[in-house]
């Protein structure tokens, strides 16, 4: 059989060859050109599949303190956050965070809390990172502060519907930003502009509390809340030094966010 592939191979070699004044297209087609056309899809599949584990492990905690988003995963962040999956993980999010809200029994003496986040949690500042390549631009903070002072960032209706709820349930709702403390008339026309009212406390970074971590900062935050006695029942937040550290809920959310990574 060996002998009998060999002598296959042998006879359609010499046919390309010997005969190239009939058959001269053997030898001029653009065989390497059309190897990569093939193979386009597969090379899109693979940096699909690629960016969709560096997002994953971004959700997961698994990586490394990060700055920006991979240059090559820009576009494939651009598409989530644009396309519908990136508002279909927060929705189930909020979906979860509602029935375990829903589920909780309240003490009578008031002193059950649920934290929640700003941005990237109560308000969206996607209209400002779609300016600055989702992610893919090192954060100016300067910049950001400006687009903060304008103070029209939208709601995350999902979110929207999650805080009301949690009112009308009767839990105490605190506000825990890393905003800055000078932030603060603004950050509270925003939010009562995009409908969120009546909250208990908003908490933003004072002086003394710049320089430090953000697990760290709301870690003391929290601490200070069950040194007052109240109880941590459910905390949301974009990123996961929203929800570590010491005093922490009873239960997390984490909302999705790969656009950007605060420690």
């Amino acid at each position: 059989m060996r002998i009998l592939g060999i002598s296959i191979f042998l006879i359609l070699f010499t046919f390309a060859f010997a005969n190239e004044h009939f058959n001269t297209h053997v030898v001029d087609r653009p065989l390497i050109v059309e190897f990569f056309e093939n193979n386009e899809p597969h090379l899109k599949r693979t940096l699909h599949l690629e960016c969709t584990s560096w997002r994953f492990a971004v959700e997961a905690n698994n990586l490394s303190p990060w700055k920006i988003i991979p240059q090559e995963c820009a576009d494939y962040v651009r598409q989530y956050i644009t396309g519908g999956a990136y508002k279909m993980e927060i929705d189930r999010v909020s979906s979860e965070a509602g029935a375990f809200a829903e589920s909780m029994k309240l003490g009578e003496d008031g002193k059950d809390v649920w934290i929640f986040d700003v941005d990237e949690t109560l308000l969206s500042n996607v209209p400002y990172y779609s300016e600055h390549g989702y992610g893919s631009e090192v954060f100016d903070s300067v910049e950001f502060d400006k687009w903060v002072e304008k103070g029209v960032a939208p709601a995350i209706g999902s979110s929207l519907k999650l805080y009301q709820d949690v009112m009308r349930l009767g839990f105490k709702v605190f506000l825990l930003t890393g905003r800055s403390e000078r932030h603060r008339i603004v950050t509270v026309e925003n939010l009562m502009n995009a409908g969120f009212q009546d909250w208990d406390k908003l908490i933003l970074r004072g002086s003394e509390d710049h320089g430090k971590s953000a697990t760290i900062y709301k870690s003391e935050k929290r601490n200070e809340m069950v040194q007052e006695g109240l109880r941590i029942a459910g905390n949301s937040g974009d990123q996961w030094s929203d929800l570590l550290g010491s005093s922490a809920s009873i239960r997390s959310f984490k909302l999705p966010n790969p656009m950007y990574y605060i420690p």
